[in-house]
C-alpha cells in the first residue's frame, strides 16, 4: 500500500480517471463530479505522470483510452465498484439501526425521557432519533419510521396500534395553594387556569373538558396561555396554576407526587394515543423493535395506571400488519 501511495497520491485522481474513461469526456466527468473540466484534466495528467504512461489520447474535442489506459480502467472500475458495494452495505446496515420517531415535545419530554435509559439498555444497537414537531407530519412523505398520534386511529395510509386511551384531568403542583385538598368544578374555574393553545394539533380546551363534565364555562381570556404542552406542564410543575393533564404524560409526575389532581375526577374522551407507521413501507427490524418496546409500556399509561401498576398488555389494540 505504501508503494501504491507513491504512485497514486490522491484518490481524486482515480475518481477523475474512472469518470473520464467511462464517459469518454473530461467535460462530462467534470459535470458528474461537480468540478471543472480543467480540474479533471489536471488530475488525470498528475496520475499519468505518477504512473509514467499515457492513459488517454487527446484529440480535438474528444479523448480515447490508450491500450494501457483500457486495461487500467478495467481494473480501476472493478476496484471502485467493490469499494462502492462495501460502503453501501455498511451504510445500509447503519440505516437499518437508525429509527426515527416523530413525537410532540410534550411526549418527548414527559413520556420518552423518563424511559430513555431503559430503552437504551434494552436496545443498545438501535440509534433512536426523536423528531419533535408542532404538527403531525406525513410519515411516508418525510421518510419517518414511526409516529405518535392522537385521534380515533383512522388514518388510511398508516398502520396503527393503541398506546393509551385518552384520559384527561386537572393537575397542579401540590405547592399551589397547599391547603387545597379536593375541590369541586365551580371552585376549579376560579383558580389560575393554564391554557394550551395548540396552533396545528386540535386539543380539548378547558371549556371542552368542563362541558363534558356538565359545567358550562365561558373562556374570558384570562390565565396563562402557552402553545406547547411541554411548557404547559412545566408551568403547572412550577406552581403557576392548574393545567389539563393528559394521563399518559402526567402519570409519572403524579406517581412521584410532583403533580396532583385537585378534583379527583377525570374524563375519558373516546380518543386514543396511537403508535403509527406508513403502511406502504415495511418496517425494519429495528423499527419493529422500537414499536414493540413502546407498546410493551401500555400498562404504564392506561387508565388507572397511577393507582395500580398494571403489567404490559398481552393483547394489542387496533392493528394492521407492519408495512401492509
Amino acid at each position: 500500500m505504501q508503494n501504491l501511495r507513491s504512485l497514486i497520491a490522491s484518490p481524486s485522481g482515480l475518481f477523475a480517471f474512472e469518470a473520464a474513461a467511462r464517459l469518454r469526456s473530461f467535460t462530462a466527468a467534470g459535470r458528474e463530479l461537480n468540478v471543472t473540466q480543467a480540474a479533471i484534466s489536471f488530475a488525470v495528467k498528475q496520475l499519468e505522470e505518477a504512473l509514467g504512461v499515457a492513459l488517454f489520447l487527446r484529440h480535438h474535442k474528444k479523448i480515447e483510452l490508450t491500450d494501457v489506459g483500457e486495461r487500467f480502467f478495467h481494473d480501476v472500475a472493478i476496484g471502485l465498484n467493490h469499494i462502492r458495494r462495501s460502503a453501501e452495505e455498511m451504510n445500509r446496515q447503519r440505516r437499518d439501526r437508525h429509527v426515527t420517531l416523530s413525537v410532540s415535545t410534550g411526549f418527548a419530554t414527559y413520556w420518552m425521557m423518563p424511559r430513555l435509559g431503559e430503552f437504551r439498555a434494552a436496545h443498545p444497537s438501535i440509534e433512536l432519533r426523536l423528531l419533535t414537531s408542532d404538527r403531525d407530519v406525513d410519515l411516508l412523505a418525510e421518510g419517518i419510521d414511526l409516529g405518535i398520534r392522537r385521534g380515533d386511529g383512522n388514518w388510511p395510509d398508516c398502520g396503527v396500534d393503541l398506546l393509551a386511551p385518552e384520559e384527561i384531568y386537572p393537575v397542579c403542583s401540590p405547592h399551589y395553594r397547599p391547603k387545597m385538598r379536593s375541590i369541586d368544578l365551580q371552585t376549579l374555574v376560579e383558580l389560575d387556569l393554564i391554557h394550551l393553545e395548540e396552533p396545528f394539533r386540535p386539543r380539548p380546551t378547558w371549556a371542552d373538558w368542563l362541558r363534558e363534565k356538565g359545567l358550562v364555562w365561558h373562556d374570558a381570556g384570562a390565565g396563562l396561555r402557552l402553545n406547547d404542552y411541554a411548557l404547559v406542564l412545566q408551568a403547572a410543575l412550577e406552581g403557576e396554576g392548574v393545567a389539563l393533564g393528559w394521563h399518559h404524560l402526567v402519570i409519572d409526575a403524579v406517581r412521584r407526587g410532583r403533580l396532583v389532581n385537585p378534583t379527583r375526577t377525570s374524563l375519558a374522551s373516546g380518543m386514543g394515543i396511537w403508535v403509527a407507521w406508513p403502511k406502504r413501507t415495511p418496517l425494519s427490524p429495528a423499527a419493529l423493535a422500537v414499536r414493540d418496546w413502546l407498546l410493551a409500556h401500555r400498562g404504564d399509561t392506561g387508565p388507572g395506571a397511577g393507582r395500580k401498576r398494571a403489567p404490559p398488555a398481552g393483547k394489542r389494540g387496533r392493528r394492521h400488519p407492519a408495512g401492509g
